[in-house]
Protein backbone atom coordinates (compact mmCIF):
# COMPACT_ATOMS: atom_id res chain seq x y z
CA UNK A 1 0.00 0.00 0.00
CA UNK A 2 3.28 2.11 0.68
CA UNK A 3 3.50 1.98 -3.09
CA UNK A 4 0.70 3.25 -4.33
CA UNK A 5 0.48 5.91 -1.94
CA UNK A 6 4.52 6.88 -3.01
CA UNK A 7 3.42 6.88 -6.68
CA UNK A 8 0.21 8.69 -6.81
CA UNK A 9 0.85 12.49 -6.06
CA UNK A 10 3.50 11.97 -8.74
CA UNK A 11 1.17 10.40 -11.25
CA UNK A 12 -1.29 12.85 -10.58
CA UNK A 13 1.36 15.42 -11.81
CA UNK A 14 2.27 13.89 -14.87
CA UNK A 15 -1.37 13.76 -15.87
CA UNK A 16 -1.60 17.23 -14.81
CA UNK A 17 1.27 17.91 -16.74
CA UNK A 18 0.41 16.24 -20.02
CA UNK A 19 -3.11 17.86 -19.80
CA UNK A 20 -1.40 21.50 -19.57
CA UNK A 21 0.60 20.83 -22.37
CA UNK A 22 -2.04 19.91 -24.50
CA UNK A 23 -3.90 22.70 -23.80
CA UNK A 24 -1.14 24.51 -24.29
CA UNK A 25 -0.60 23.07 -28.22
CA UNK A 26 -3.95 22.91 -29.20
CA UNK A 27 -4.57 26.94 -27.77
CA UNK A 28 -2.13 28.00 -30.60
CA UNK A 29 -3.38 28.74 -34.43
CA UNK A 30 -6.85 29.27 -34.77
CA UNK A 31 -9.15 31.84 -36.08
CA UNK A 32 -7.57 34.23 -32.95
CA UNK A 33 -3.52 33.53 -34.14
CA UNK A 34 -4.39 36.20 -36.80
CA UNK A 35 -5.45 38.63 -34.77
CA UNK A 36 -2.93 38.01 -32.21
CA UNK A 37 -0.51 38.19 -35.06
CA UNK A 38 -1.73 41.62 -36.53
CA UNK A 39 -1.76 43.08 -32.99
CA UNK A 40 1.74 42.05 -32.01
CA UNK A 41 2.57 43.48 -35.56
CA UNK A 42 1.32 46.67 -35.02
CA UNK A 43 2.86 47.04 -31.93
CA UNK A 44 6.45 46.32 -33.37
CA UNK A 45 5.69 48.13 -36.37
CA UNK A 46 4.79 51.37 -33.92
CA UNK A 47 7.86 50.50 -31.93
CA UNK A 48 10.31 50.44 -34.84
CA UNK A 49 8.92 53.76 -36.43
CA UNK A 50 9.03 55.73 -33.21
CA UNK A 51 12.18 54.23 -32.39
CA UNK A 52 13.42 55.35 -35.99
CA UNK A 53 12.01 58.98 -35.95
CA UNK A 54 13.33 59.28 -32.87
CA UNK A 55 16.93 58.06 -33.95
CA UNK A 56 16.95 60.39 -36.69
CA UNK A 57 15.96 63.34 -35.03
CA UNK A 58 17.45 62.77 -32.11
CA UNK A 59 21.18 61.84 -33.24
CA UNK A 60 21.53 65.72 -34.58
CA UNK A 61 20.13 67.15 -31.37
CA UNK A 62 22.59 65.08 -28.99
CA UNK A 63 25.66 66.11 -31.66
CA UNK A 64 24.92 69.24 -30.90
CA UNK A 65 24.39 69.57 -27.53
CA UNK A 66 27.39 67.41 -26.91
CA UNK A 67 29.40 69.72 -29.38
CA UNK A 68 28.37 72.39 -27.72
CA UNK A 69 29.10 71.18 -24.07
CA UNK A 70 33.16 70.06 -25.14
CA UNK A 71 33.60 74.16 -26.48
Amino acid sequence: MDHIAALFAPTVMAVAFVYLIVTIIRSQGGANKYKEDAAVDAALASVNSATAANSTSGADDSTARRDSAEG
